[in-house]
């Protein structure tokens, strides 16, 4: 690499000996920063791809599984309802579904950011396979309950476990690669969850064709198998995942060496050294925080993110319900038309984070997709083909679901600092559960089956905000 590629790596060693000595000793001991970098330009940049990929496909695809059993745990709830849930625990009565959909974030969005403190302290590997493997144990034993208040207290719990998965997941992404190559791996990210979302309808149908077994009705059965296989993955999380890059040549729990090699680590430290300076991280206190709280880009992401999620847990909570009260398909097509627009929305998200990394877009591409939003929903609402309807379910689905990384990347790309990044990611995160909470007023029991006053709050304030917002940013 050229000369002042390899002063960011001694500059990050020296930092690290500075701010770190105690934390980062064993990593300082072992990496020699000045022979990290030796090569020429042109093998040097084959050798960071090769990193990276390396990086790629040890820590995106467990982090998009991580990401898709906790959407599938948390959006199922719907299908659950239908499956019958609703007349076994009466959830049906009064605003008692509405109550067990948004009680799940009040902890979730409080939990946000200690959970961020906890990852950085304990390390993603053991934090992230706690909480995976928790929420897992938890949702099997929602699969028991025998009353909704039990259920309401279950939910309460999980918020608080799963709180800690999708901020922690986008500040550990965020610490590895540059600002203009981490939007296509949020949308690789949520992506795999979107996806798996989408199929797990198909899983419910298949559970509940299967009838009783064990004295349990089917649809406890889809808590307990959903479950397991959560709690499976988390267990998988805590052995193969991968800490924070200034950690990665430690020796890990369940390995005796690194996953990079001491050279390796400094080329990726000296890369987002370069891209954004805050590769080294600063001290956690309360100056540091007070000052990141004064930054009144802080506040306008979450914002923002709210919005979007508002439109986002609409669909999560009452698509099966408006598929089958309002648009008149039956519970097994209901299962299946559920699937097709999250498929495509997975698809979209993709397409859309890496053309955005390419063109260096962020803010126009939110615009854009809110408007997309909007044509969906209205066409939702308004359209009197069931036919046309399902079609602005596309848009409304896609749009929202791709708006999600763009987001991520756009906070992403204007924030700097680790002690700002991970506040703010819990702040947004914050924001987008605090969606889920309006969401779940926003569409009442008493508007079923066609929940039509919900839909035009859900999308004028998302364009409107992706407006303000668009205007400020480059």
């Amino acid at each position: 690499m050229t000369t002042n590629e390899k002063q960011d790596a001694v500059h990050i060693g020296n930092t690290s000996r500075q701010e770190n000595a105690v934390d980062e000793s064993n990593l300082d001991d072992r990496i020699h920063l000045n022979d990290a970098i030796q090569a020429e330009t042109d093998k040097d940049e084959k050798r960071v791809r090769k990193i990276i990929r390396k990086v790629d496909l040890r820590m995106v695809p467990i982090l998009g599984l991580l990401y898709m059993w906790a959407l599938i745990d948390r959006v199922n709830l719907p299908n659950i309802q239908i499956a019958g849930m609703g007349a076994e625990l009466e959830t049906t009565k009064g605003n008692r579904y509405t109550l067990v959909t948004m009680i799940f974030f009040v902890t979730y969005i409080l939990f946000d950011y200690p959970s961020n403190i906890a990852l950085r302290k304990l390390g993603a590997a053991k934090w992230l396979g706690f909480i995976g493997t928790a929420w897992g144990c938890l949702t099997i034993a929602m699969g028991f309950v025998h009353s909704w208040k039990t259920l309401l207290v279950c939910r309460v719990i999980f918020g608080a476990l799963e709180a800690g998965m999708a901020p922690g997941c986008i500040y550990l992404l965020g610490a590895w690669y540059t600002r203009y190559e981490v939007q296509k791996r949020f949308a690789a990210w949520a992506c795999i969850g979107v996806f798996g979302s989408g199929i797990s309808s198909a899983l419910v149908y298949g559970i509940t064709t299967i009838g009783p077994v064990g004295g349990l009705h089917p649809w406890r059965w889809i808590f307990i198998i959903e479950g397991i296989i959560s709690a499976a993955i988390g267990v998988l999380a805590g052995i193969i995942l991968i800490d924070f890059p200034d950690r990665a040549a430690r020796p890990g729990v369940f390995f005796k060496r690194g996953f990079l090699t001491p050279e390796e680590a400094a080329i990726i430290l000296a890369r987002v050294e370069r891209d954004r300076a805050d590769a080294v991280p600063e001290p956690l206190n309360f100056h540091n925080i007070v000052q990141a709280l004064s930054d009144w880009k802080m506040w306008q992401f979450p914002l923002l993110l709210f919005c979007n999620n508002l439109t986002v847990y609409s669909f999560s909570y009452f698509l099966p319900l408006i598929l089958h009260g309002s648009m008149g398909y039956s519970i097994k097509m209901t299962y299946f038309l559920h699937i097709p627009p999250y498929v495509c929305a997975a698809f979209w998200m993709f397409a859309v984070g890496y053309l955005n990394d390419h063109l260096k877009v962020r803010g126009p591409t939110i615009i854009v997709q809110s408007l997309v939003i909007i044509l969906g929903i209205c066409t939702m609402a308004f359209a009197s083909n069931a036919g046309a309807r399902y079609f602005g379910v596309f848009l409304a689905v896609g749009g929202t679901n791709s708006n999600i990384p763009t987001i991520y990347g756009y906070q992403h790309n204007n924030l700097t600092g680790q002690t700002k990044r991970a506040l703010a990611t819990a702040m947004l995160l914050m924001g987008g559960g605090c969606g889920g909470i309006a969401a779940s007023f926003a569409f009442q029991s008493k508007d079923a089956p066609d929940y039509i006053p919900g839909m035009p709050r859900a999308s004028v304030w998302l364009e409107y905000e992706g407006h303000i917002c668009a205007k400020k940013y480059t």
